[in-house]
């Protein structure tokens, strides 16, 4: 007699090997969509029982004729037949949310896990299409629908979607997503790394309800060289003929007739007066309609240019300082992946009362929750993709990886204000590969967004014969708007004592930002300033750098590292670190370090002198 074992996701037998996610769709947050958040069921596969045979072959290489054996396996007349998996009766988790922080018994948890939401679908309003859509997913997401394979995505921190329309059905639609967090040596960012690598479906989920021909994507910014015009384009989907669009601003009394051609392209320029430009001090946001034919859609986007122009940053034509802080994607006093608003209040309200104007989000795009809220709030962004340390710079395959998600960074961010820099890289070796692997991203981001700068985290080096100088000559900043390196004088070598004397030989005549400085503490341990991590000593390693720091030439900004501490499983000195990277300024119960008032006072001395 033969053994039907029907393993977990037995339905991979029937849809054919890998589709990509479909061109994204932009502002999700002002769309008609219908939330799948809440709980989800979830099964934990460490063998890939889900995914593969005992052959190790992917179910999906197979494909029988009819989608309805998928029902007969998940919903088996024969009640006698050996089913290994149950989704309805297995335990559940939060989405959004990483699992590691949500069961003990999955903390350090790698691999694959299934999740599955059930739900009936009642259109809310006259619609052609529906779309599903997910904020992020790490690392990897095979997003199922009613036995259907709607695809694949790579890439913990970038949004995609897939349309569903043919598909859901009034009741009982089950999603499922296969999560597989496993760090890979050819992936962006590879297997090493310095931050917790939490696994899940770890922002919204939802349901987007669209007309037959709708607004996919566009741009509305200001000319990056006149601030008295506003230019951009319109993409509209399904178009099969020219259409009409309508760009509105009611309070500045704008209203812009443009045609979209038989792709659905409108390319976008009008002259505008009297904008209250957006700035930290004044973040304006304008309600801005786009309409055609099909759909009206509002967005607030602020109005401001950025440049450089020797070595000064100009926004909105006035040179700034960047008074910035670095900062991960982590809820610090939940130990947790951040992912709402709340979290993001929290964040920002700290670094508001740091002093500062501007925010490094490392070493990945945060959420959309972020983006937005600093862009009601006034805080810059510098956006980052996770080309980290030494990723995989020969691999064709991983080059296109990174080049997907720089895309959908900039796709889903570019009309928000707040974003200021777009980086390639941190802390990445020199090498042939390497340059050529980072300038194709330059090359891609100025070709897909021109009005903001380009920039990474570069190291600096010491030369045997210039003893006492710090030398900043990548290569890579002949590419750049900003050269911005890190360095870790007093923690990572070097003399705290001899740091203000330090000199300087930096090869560009460019803005110069200090993307990343600091040093350890325990908050609540105290001694002297020569104790390591006491805040003692912490707070006398940013009095030191920030003498030092001063004085270079050209200096327009910096991000220390970090606003609070952060799991990271590199760090476990026992009763110190403990599994967190202890660089905060606030610790993980949300205590404010000695360092934290310092460089509040600094910020505040900055201020003044950029007034």
């Amino acid at each position: 007699m033969k053994l039907r074992l029907k393993y977990l996701f037995i339905f991979l037998f029937l849809f054919p090997l890998l589709a990509s996610a479909q061109n994204l769709i932009t502002n999700t947050f002002n769309r008609n969509t219908i939330s799948l958040n809440g709980t989800w069921h979830y099964i934990v596969d460490p063998y890939e029982v889900g995914y593969y045979d005992y052959r190790s072959k992917p179910y999906d290489e197979d494909s029988p004729n009819s989608i309805n054996a998928f029902f007969n396996d998940y919903h088996p007349k024969n009640k006698s037949e050996l089913i290994e998996y149950n989704f309805d009766e297995s335990a559940t988790l939060k989405v959004p949310g990483d699992w590691n922080s949500q069961k003990e018994k999955l903390f350090y948890y790698e691999g694959s896990i299934w999740l599955k939401r059930s739900f009936d679908y009642k259109p809310s309003q006259k619609n052609d299409r529906l779309f599903v859509y997910f904020g992020a997913v790490n690392y990897r997401a095979d997003v199922y629908l009613n036995g259907k394979k709607l695809g694949v995505h790579e890439g913990g921190f970038t949004p995609f979607n897939f349309e569903i329309t043919s598909i859901v059905k009034p009741e009982n639609n089950f999603l499922i997503v296969r999560v597989n967090d496993r760090r890979l040596i050819d992936a962006v960012p590879t297997v090493n790394t310095d931050w917790f690598n939490y696994g899940g479906i770890t922002r919204d989920v939802k349901l987007i309800e669209l007309p037959q021909t709708f607004i996919q994507d566009y741009t509305i910014q200001l000319d990056k060289n006149d601030p008295n015009t506003i230019s951009g384009f319109v993409k509209l989907n399904n178009a099969s003929s020219s259409q009409k669009v309508t760009i509105s601003i009611p309070e500045l009394k704008i209203e812009k007739e443009f045609e979209a051609d038989s792709d659905g392209y409108a390319k976008i320029n009008f002259k505008a007066k009297n904008i209250n430009y957006w700035s930290p001090e004044s973040p304006k946001l304008y309600q801005v309609f786009i309409s055609t034919p099909f759909e009206k859609l509002k967005d607030d986007i602020g109005f401001r240019t950025i440049k450089v122009v020797g070595q000064n940053i100009l926004l909105n034509g006035k040179s700034i300082y960047l008074r910035g802080i670095s900062l991960h994607e982590e809820n610090a006093m939940r130990g947790a992946r951040a992912f709402s608003d709340a979290d993001a209040l929290v964040s920002l309200t700290w670094a508001k009362e740091l002093g500062c104007n501007y925010i490094r989000m490392a070493h990945y795009p945060h959420n959309e929750h972020m983006i937005r809220m600093a862009d009601k709030m006034g805080m810059m962004i510098w956006e980052e993709i996770p080309v980290y340390w030494t990723i995989d710079f020969t691999n064709k395959a991983t080059l296109k990886n990174a080049e997907n998600q720089l895309t959908e960074m900039i796709t889903r961010d570019k009309n928000r204000a707040c974003v200021i820099i777009w980086s390639m890289a941190n802390e990445t070796p020199i090498s042939d590969s390497r340059n050529s692997f980072i300038i194709d991203l330059v090359n891609q981001t100025r070709k897909t967004d021109s009005t903001r700068l380009v920039s990474a985290a570069l190291q600096l080096h010491s030369d045997e014969s210039k003893p006492g100088v710090k030398i900043v000559d990548d290569p890579l900043g002949n590419y750049f708007d900003i050269v911005a390196f890190n360095q870790y004088t007093g923690w990572y070598g070097g003399s705290l004592e001899d740091a203000p004397d330090s000199k300087w030989q930096i090869a560009f005549k460019k803005p110069v930002i200090i993307s990343e400085f600091g040093g350890g503490a325990v908050q609540g341990m105290h001694g002297t300033k020569d104790e390591r991590w006491t805040e003692e000593y912490q707070d006398y390693l940013y009095q030191q750098n920030l003498k030092m720091l001063e004085k270079i030439p050209g200096i327009r900004g910096m991000s220390p590292w970090i606003l609070a501490d952060f799991r990271s499983p590199r760090r476990q000195l026992p009763n110190i670190q403990d599994g967190y990277n202890r660089k905060g300024l606030i610790s993980n119960n949300g205590i404010k370090k000695k360092a934290f008032f310092t460089l509040q006072s600094f910020y505040k001395k900055m201020a003044e002198s950029f007034k």
